[in-house]
């Protein structure tokens, strides 16, 4: 059992309810709802931390199946040997935000459905700059993010990411950006 399902647990216990008996059981539709979205949110929580790290790249690519494709702004990566390179050469740019201080990933409004071993996520993210302690944390940039992702082996993977900057564009993206203001990833 993963952390995520062993945390969904504890809480129903918590709240006095019994995970294993009637319709609280895991093997119930609704509950195992439940826990495919904890357990997807909680993977894209640890993803996202490993931005802001300047040696991840190996890090970032475990979460992927083996013939996922990612498109960062229109920079499309397939396999997890590609999205790792990809990951290495953003991180060796000069621009990036490891370089220019404490960063971190914020990911907020989770939109996830599950569909027996696949689903769809959505969420905003948002970079946010720590030049100096003392100082104030910046915005540094912030978009969309869409997911097809695939149940493999018990763990969900992510086979398909679709990465939308709205404001903070690095140099490197100018030349492969298309805004795509009402993307579905369910749709390619």
């Amino acid at each position: 059992m993963n952390k995520s399902a062993i945390v969904v647990l504890t809480m129903l216990a918590l709240a006095g309810c019994d995970a294993n008996a009637g319709s609280s059981s895991a093997a119930d539709p609704v509950n195992r709802n439940l826990l495919d979205r904890v357990a997807i949110e909680d993977m894209m929580t640890r993803y996202y931390g490993n931005f802001g790290k300047t040696d991840a790249a190996d890090d970032f690519a475990s979460f992927y199946t083996q013939d996922a494709v990612f498109d960062v702004n229109g920079i499309v990566s397939q396999g997890p040997e590609a999205i790792a390179a990809f990951y290495t050469d953003t991180g060796d740019d000069d621009e990036a935000p490891a370089r220019q201080g404490v960063f971190h990933m914020i990911i907020s409004n989770p939109i996830i459905d599950v569909d027996g071993d696949t689903a769809t996520a959505e969420f905003y993210w948002t970079g946010v700059m720590n030049d100096t302690v003392e100082g104030r944390p910046q915005l540094w940039e912030q978009g969309r993010e869409y997911d097809l992702l695939v149940r493999q082996n018990g763990e969900w993977r992510v086979k398909k990411r679709t990465v939308i900057a709205d404001s903070g564009l690095p140099e490197r993206y100018k030349a492969t950006y298309t805004p795509r203001a009402d993307y579905d990833i369910s749709a390619d």
